[in-house]
């Protein structure tokens, strides 16, 4: 049980189930039989596989075990990052490509075949693709996804970042959409055989757990509310919000994206809190449980994709996000390859004075005009009149904003919105971004030809405001609290709800076979209490996933203050 008292915790964490998270390779190694072993570990290309094989080599031999080393990177083809990518439609496109199908096996011709040491000697075969080779043990060494990103981002540029790509500086692109899609694959693959979990984040005392307490921690955490490790990222646009109000320290000087649950990145930190932790990635909760997770009928339509994300959009004291649109269905299928697509919502949490939403079209919005000076904007520095096509909403607190895809939209500057949303998330098609430049004075690339490909025109005029911009309606009210439904389109796959509740008042609630994700949009927090005993504080601004098989649980209030929570849920076909 988590204590009702505190504020927003950046570091939510959960206790294994029946075994110990360690810390260091001599406790890591400490378990492992005696008599000759092939280790194979396996891990991301961003992992510092030489600072691994020469820190687990020298635990080992300190144990009295003699090492060979075999690093499959070696024996990577030379082709092979080339057969990982997707081609790009169409084929010369700057700013896309669509997601890999390809798999870890394509990087090799022959997967290199270690011989069993002799005595108690230890083959140690290390690097992505290593759980290929036939060994007695595998271990999954994991670095999460966030450290490549802002290492690359940060214009670092370490070698090695890319799959298949040992000498050549890191690339957003090829991480976002063949790398990531490429490992995911393997490492949900493995997930059942991994015999140890190791944590890479601190290189001097890499945290690590056993892979059978790892899989019962899972399966124990797939039946109860869960919350992500949060973490804010920084953007040319990005505000200060967080930093100030929820104590997170920006990288790059502000708290723009806040994410709070984005599942392909998102991890659960299992450990005690002061201890030694491992961060395991949300998703294998539902490769290994899609039914606990998601529900059956979530599950059949979305298979373990997990589809709906939220994140913080922070531009309070800092700018207006590019307008940009997102997919429509059929293009993000054919030309991305993404099985559904990427609808929005924005709830305003906090907004100051005069804070603005941009959504949907202007009555009189010509699209042929709008090119040209999108063009114009792009090759000769002329301000887009964004007031000529995109209509302005004032962004009151607790209002919802529908954004279905095909809509053009944009925070402006001053607000703080939790983005209700389906989980892609990698396709913003940008028309404009203020003219801004970034630290080496260069543009932000706007894909804006693939923006006007899927611009729905048909949004604009009185039918923004009708359509888009939704008042709450009642579903449901007892004694202290109600609940909304603050958002629903027949073409979004996902509601968005509001339960409102007293001081000291408390409400019932049903995953009904389908997951529920909760966010505490105002007052202290609540507490979510569970039919099988487990209660879960969620303060002001966190994100709770409750699986579909919690089934029954209750709503309680905290504070003096009313307190809502919105819930977002996928709605039956």
């Amino acid at each position: 049980m988590q204590s009702a008292s505190r504020s927003y915790d950046p570091q939510p964490s959960y206790g294994p189930v029946d075994g110990q998270v360690v810390a260091g390779w001599p406790a890591a190694v400490g378990g492992l039989p005696a008599g000759p072993l092939v280790l194979a570990v396996d891990g991301p290309s961003a992992a510092d596989w030489g600072a691994l094989a020469d820190g687990l080599a020298a635990a080992l031999r300190s144990a009295g075990r003699r090492v060979e080393l075999l690093d499959v990177r070696d024996h990577h083809a030379p082709s092979g990052a080339e057969r990982l990518k997707a081609r790009p439609v169409p084929a010369d496109d700057p700013f896309f490509t669509p997601l890999s199908e390809a798999n870890v096996a394509d990087l090799f011709d022959a997967v290199p075949e270690p011989v069993k040491p002799a005595g108690d000697g230890v083959v140690l075969v290390f690097g992505p693709g290593a759980a290929l080779c036939e060994s007695d043990l595998l271990w999954y060494a994991d670095l999460p996804k966030r450290y490549a990103e802002a290492a690359v981002a940060g214009k670092n540029l370490p070698v090695g970042v890319n799959l298949g790509r040992p000498g050549e500086p890191g690339d957003l692109v090829r991480l976002f959409y063949t790398d990531w899609p490429v490992l995911d694959r393997h490492r949900d693959a493995i997930a059942g055989q991994v015999d140890r979990w190791i944590d890479l984040q601190d290189p001097s005392g890499p945290a690590s757990l056993d892979g059978a307490a790892l899989r019962r921690t899972l399966a124990h955490l797939a039946r109860g509310p869960v919350r992500t490790r949060p973490y804010f990222n920084s953007t040319p646009w990005g505000g200060r919000w967080a930093a100030t109000e929820l104590g997170f320290t920006p990288g790059g000087g502000n708290t723009a994206l806040g994410y709070e649950l984005i599942a392909p990145e998102a991890g659960v930190l299992v450990g005690e809190r002061g201890g030694a932790q491992v961060e395991v990635p949300f998703q294998l909760l539902c490769v290994c449980h899609p039914e606990d997770m998601l529900g059956q009928e979530v599950h059949d339509r979305f298979g373990t994709s997990f589809p709906i994300r939220f994140d913080y959009l922070d531009t309070m004291g800092g700018g207006n996000l590019s307008l940009h649109l997102h997919p429509q269905e059929q293009y993000m299928r054919e030309v991305f390859g993404w099985p559904y697509t990427q609808h929005e919502t924005y709830y305003v949490t906090a907004a100051e004075p005069g804070a603005q939403v941009l959504l949907g079209l202007t009555e009189r919005a010509d699209l042929d005009v709008m090119r040209r000076q999108v063009e114009d904007a792009i090759t000769d520095g002329t301000p887009l009149p964004v007031a000529d096509h995109v209509q302005s909403h004032p962004a009151a607190v607790g209002q919802l904003f529908m954004i279905p895809a095909g809509t053009p939209h944009a925070s402006g500057a001053g607000n703080l919105v939790l983005e209700v949303s389906a989980t892609p998330y990698l396709y913003s098609l940008r028309f404009y971004d203020w003219l801004r430049k970034d630290a080496a004075g260069a543009s932000r690339p706007l894909p804006y030809e693939h923006g006007f490909a899927n611009l729905d025109a048909s949004r604009r005029g009185d039918d923004v405001t009708k359509d888009l911009i939704q008042q709450p309606r009642t579903v449901r009210a007892g004694e202290g609290w109600r609940e909304e439904v603050i958002g629903a389109l027949p073409e979004m796959f996902y509601a968005v709800h509001r339960l409102v509740v007293s001081p000291d008042a408390d409400v019932v609630d049903d995953t009904a076979g389908r997951f529920h994700i909760l966010n505490v949009s105002a007052g202290r927090g609540a507490v979510i209490e569970t039919r099988d005993g487990r209660s879960h504080f969620l303060a002001f601004a966190e994100t709770l996933t409750v699986p579909a098989a919690v089934g029954s649980y209750r709503v309680r209030s905290v504070g003096p203050d009313e307190v809502h929570v919105v819930k977002a849920l996928v709605v039956a076909q």
